[in-house]
């Protein structure tokens, strides 16, 4: 009988540099190495037999992830996961498809989780429905990566292996991390597959753009380990998911130059701060503005939003009240977050002025158009007939919005943002001082980092201090604004 491959797109079953097949009676610790790309914790030269199940419960005073791995080069990024899972003190248990011990044995995950890999569902395990005990020990399920073919699976209803089987059988909440060549990831069947399981409760962590292994550049590399430790840590009540970080190391602080493997998470943020901001009122200014100078002109800038949204989303979750004004977006207001969406910058800064005196903390972060077109034509201007009003704009200055609400506030803490090309922090001290700001993000921009990018590097810009911080995903970067708000600016801190 020939089996169905669920290994597609970016999921070549070939021998690569980043993740070499590993073989029972290796040593663990080289091979691991190999696939995570550093230094991953195992234990060396311990031989384990992947196919010996005992699943015992996990630790009640730990919060159980289990991890569900399918055929895909994006393989080598669970171990990352599984490393920094471990790290916010998760007991990791992982299920294998079949297919995916083409691209790592699952003796490099027992030994990355000390358990017993489950891989097929008639291993003759000591426990006989060991999909059903996976299925209850999860507090959270999580697929990454997960293939097209899974997906398709699990939006049928269809359990033929003893990953879709103990995904059917659970009820803890569902994240899927989707990995797949970008032809592939955005077929109208998988959207719609996708759409489906949304529907259902099911959390995506959606793929990156950028260049896949068959060779394409788009969307389908599968998210940072960061990201969906994000969407895991989310997925757990701030006072429960507070006990499971005790273990985290309480000495790892924001100070000076931060080592991404010792940063706080976002949400341990979370669950020292929700009292503090709850009832708190925030608000965040977010993407470009268009400045038109007919119907279908404009001027405006590659500003994506992101960054703004992604604010909005860690304040919501902090216990605060949240007005968003949003430039032209394509993004979707967070839950719970007021979004107000304007075009100009004129409309920005009468939405902010009208919203700035009832907030105690400001994010400027959208990227406002410094000048607009004195007129504005109702009609398209044609190129033959309009050359000289084409090629000779007249300009006249936007509001500075973060200038004016900084030279206006009372009690609030106004935050700004800064991209530049060069010399980020001096231009950003200066802005700090300029604008009345309290606090100034600063961030680096060329072709490949800063505007419509999924992370960023910044460094936020103090009266007394700058704190640089390694690159992350910007979900993760709103997390470390608001510990750094709370710590060192807000007076209830």
């Amino acid at each position: 009988m020939t089996r169905q491959r669920d290994y597609e797109g970016e999921h070549l079953p070939v021998s690569m540099d980043m993740g070499t097949r590993v073989d029972a009676g290796e040593n663990a610790c080289t091979r691991a190495s190999q696939c995570a790309g550093n230094d991953v914790n195992v234990y060396a030269h311990e031989h384990v037999h992947a196919n010996e199940h005992t699943f015992a419960p996990a630790q009640k005073t730990q919060k159980c992830v289990v991890l569900g791995v399918s055929a895909c080069v994006a393989i080598y990024k669970a171990c990352e996961l599984i490393r920094q899972l471990q790290k916010r003190s998760f007991d990791v248990r992982v299920v294998m498809t079949e297919h995916a011990t083409h691209f790592i044995d699952p003796t490099l995950f027992r030994a990355l989780t000390k358990h017993p890999v489950a891989v097929g569902l008639f291993d003759k395990p000591s426990d006989p429905i060991h999909h059903i005990s996976l299925a209850r020990m999860a507090d959270v399920f999580v697929i990454a990566p997960a293939t097209m073919n899974v997906i398709a699976k699990l939006a049928a209803g269809i359990a033929d292996d003893i990953l879709t089987t103990s995904v059917l059988a659970t009820s803890a909440p569902l994240i899927i991390a989707p990995a797949a060549n970008s032809v592939m990831y955005e077929a109208p069947a998988s959207k719609e597959n996708r759409r489906k399981l949304a529907a259902r409760g099911v959390r995506f962590v959606e793929a990156d753009a950028g260049e896949l292994a068959c060779g394409e550049v788009g969307k389908g590399r599968m998210a940072e380990p960061a990201s969906i430790v994000e969407a895991v840590c989310l997925c757990f009540d701030d006072a429960h998911h507070a006990n499971a970080l005790q273990g985290v190391d309480a000495s790892a602080q924001l100070a000076g130059s931060v080592d991404a493997s010792s940063q706080l998470t976002r949400q341990r943020v979370a669950s020292k701060a929700r009292k503090e901001l709850s009832g708190k009122r925030v608000l965040i200014t977010a993407g470009p503005t268009h400045e038109y100078i007919d119907p279908v002109r404009f001027i405006g800038n590659p500003s994506s939003g992101k960054m703004g949204f992604c604010l909005a989303q860690a304040a919501c979750r902090l216990g605060a009240r949240v007005e968003l004004v949003s430039g032209p977006t394509n993004l979707s207001a967070p839950e719970g977050v007021q979004l107000i969406r304007v075009t100009s910058a004129q409309e920005m800064f009468k939405a902010v002025q009208e919203r700035f005196s009832s907030c105690d903390v400001a994010l400027f972060s959208a990227a406002v158009s410094d000048f607009r077109p004195l007129e504005c034509a109702d009609h398209k201007l044609k190129k033959a007939n309009n050359y000289n009003s084409l090629t000779h704009i007249d300009l006249v200055e936007n509001p500075d919005i973060l200038q004016q609400m900084g030279a206006a506030k009372t009690h609030q803490i106004v935050v700004g943002f800064a991209a530049e090309t060069s010399n980020v922090i001096p231009y950003a001290r200066e802005k700090l001082v300029a604008k009345h700001a309290d606090m100034i993000v600063a961030n680096k921009v060329s072709a490949t980092q800063g505007f419509a990018c999924d992370t960023s590097q910044a460094t936020l810009v103090l009266p007394q201090e700058c704190i640089e911080l390694p690159e992350m995903p910007k979900i993760q970067l709103a997390g470390e604004i608001f510990h750094v708000l709370v710590k060192r600016l807000l007076s209830f801190a």
